[in-house]
C-alpha cells in the first residue's frame, strides 16, 4: 500500500468516526431530559452536577466545531472521491498525525500566566475524539442517571396521583380523620415530586434509583384509598348492614333460648351442668342509626365492628352450651346402652345371680335412671360392674 493509499484509508475512518460522534452529540443535545435540565428550576446535587456538565457538554461541543473543521478538510484532501495528490500528502498527513485541532482556552491571569502563553491548545484528532468522549460520558451519565430517577420513581408518583384522584370524591364527607388523612397524603405527594423534579440525583445511589420514598407513600395511600373504598361502601349500605345486624341478633336470641329449655330439660336429667349461655344484649340501634346520620362512618363501623365480635362471642356460648347438653345427655345414654351390655354378658357367664355383681349392677342402674343423673358416679359404678364381670370370666376359665 502506498502512502497515499494509507492517507486515504485513514482519512475515511476518520470521516466515518466523525459522522457517528455527530450522531450522538446531536441525540444527546435533543434529548428532552436534557431540554427539561435546561429549563427546570433545579436545586442541590442536580443543580450542582449539572451546572458543571452543562460547562462541559458547552466545551464538548466547542472541541467537536474545531475538531469537525480539521475533518472537512481531510475530507477535501483525501476522501471526496479523488485520490490523494502526492502534493497534499504532507498537508494530509499532518492533519491526520499532528496536532490540527486548535482550541481557544482560558487564559490564566496574569500573575500566573507564562510568557509564551498563547491561548491556544491544540491536539491531534485522536486526543480530540479521547477528550470528546470523556466530556460525553461525563454528560450522559447525568442525564442518564436523572431519566433514571424520573422514570421510575415518578412512574410510582403517577400511580399514587391517580389513586388520589379515584379517591377523592368518596372522601368527602367521611369524616375529619379521613380528611386529615387525604390531606398529608397529598401533600406528602406533592413535595416527594417537587423534590424529584428539583434535585433528583439526591434519589440516585449505587447506580440506581432509589425509590424507597415512593414506595413508602405508595402503600400508604394504598392502605388510605382501601379504607375510604370500606368507609364508602359503609356509607352506601349502612341502613341494610344495620338492618343485618339486628336480624342477626334476634336470630341469635331464638337461638339461645332453645338452648336454654335444652339445657333446663337435661338439668332436670343429669347434675353438674355447664352454666347457662350469656345474655345477649340488644345492640344499640337508636345510637347506630344517629352516627349514620351525623356521618360519622369510622365511629359507626368500630362500633358496627364491635357489636358483630359481641354477637359472634354469645353466640359461640350459646353453641357450646348446646354442644354440652347434647355431649350429657349421650354420654347418659351411652353408660346406659354398656350397663345392659354387660349385664347380658354376665348372664351369658351363668355370673346373672352373684351377689356381688346384683348389687353393682342395681348401684349402677339406679344411678343412671334417677334424675337428676350424677354422670361421674354413674360412670365409675359401671366401670366398677363391668371390672367384677370380667373378674368372674377369668375365675370360670
Amino acid at each position: 500500500m502506498t502512502a497515499e493509499q494509507e492517507a486515504e484509508r485513514r482519512a475515511a475512518d476518520v470521516l466515518a468516526e466523525r459522522d457517528v460522534i455527530q450522531a450522538n452529540l446531536l441525540e444527546l443535545d435533543g434529548s428532552y431530559t436534557r431540554q427539561l435540565l435546561d429549563g427546570a428550576p433545579l436545586s442541590g446535587r442536580t443543580r450542582e452536577r449539572w451546572d458543571k456538565a452543562s460547562a462541559t457538554l458547552a466545551s464538548l461541543w466547542e472541541t467537536y466545531v474545531a475538531y469537525s473543521a480539521v475533518v472537512d478538510r481531510v475530507d477535501e484532501l483525501g476522501v471526496s472521491g479523488r485520490p490523494v495528490r502526492y502534493r497534499n500528502l504532507p498537508e494530509l498527513t499532518g492533519l491526520l498525525t499532528g496536532t490540527s485541532v486548535r482550541l481557544t482556552r482560558a487564559r490564566a491571569p496574569l500573575a500566573r500566566r507564562d510568557l509564551a502563553d498563547t491561548g491556544w491548545q491544540e491536539l491531534t484528532l485522536e486526543a480530540a475524539v479521547a477528550a470528546m468522549r470523556r466530556a460525553f460520558t461525563e454528560v450522559a451519565e447525568v442525564t442518564s442517571a436523572v431519566e433514571t430517577v424520573w422514570a421510575e420513581v415518578g412512574r410510582r408518583l403517577d400511580a399514587v396521583a391517580e389513586e388520589l384522584t379515584r379517591a377523592r370524591p368518596l372522601a368527602d364527607g367521611l369524616g375529619d380523620d379521613i380528611g386529615t388523612a387525604f390531606r398529608d397524603a397529598q401533600a406528602s405527594l406533592d413535595s416527594l415530586r417537587a423534590d424529584v423534579n428539583a434535585d433528583p440525583l439526591t434519589h440516585w445511589h449505587d447506580g440506581q434509583a432509589d425509590t424507597f420514598a415512593a414506595d413508602q407513600l405508595k402503600k400508604q395511600v394504598a392502605d388510605l384509598t382501601a379504607r375510604i373504598a370500606e368507609l364508602d361502601r359503609l356509607r352506601a349500605q349502612t341502613q341494610r348492614m344495620i338492618d343485618e345486624l339486628r336480624t342477626a341478633t334476634a336470630a341469635a336470641r331464638a337461638a339461645r333460648e332453645d338452648a336454654i329449655a335444652a339445657w333446663r330439660h337435661a338439668a332436670e336429667r343429669i347434675t353438674g351442668m355447664p352454666p347457662l349461655p350469656p345474655e345477649i344484649t340488644e345492640p344499640p340501634i337508636a345510637s347506630l342509626t344517629k352516627l349514620a346520620a351525623a356521618g360519622r362512618w369510622t365511629r359507626l363501623q368500630a362500633e358496627l365492628d364491635r357489636c358483630h365480635s359481641d354477637l359472634a362471642a354469645a353466640t359461640a356460648a350459646t353453641e357450646d352450651s348446646q354442644r354440652s347438653v347434647a355431649t350429657a345427655l349421650g354420654r347418659r345414654d351411652e353408660l346406659r346402652g354398656l350397663l345392659g351390655a354387660y349385664k347380658s354378658k354376665a348372664g351369658r357367664l351363668g355370673a346373672a345371680e352373684d351377689g356381688d355383681l346384683a348389687a353393682r349392677y342395681n348401684q349402677a342402674y339406679e344411678l343412671l335412671w334417677t334424675a337428676p343423673c350424677d354422670l361421674a358416679a354413674a360412670a365409675a359404678a359401671v366401670t366398677g360392674y363391668q371390672q367384677a364381670i370380667l373378674a368372674a370370666e377369668r375365675r370360670r376359665r
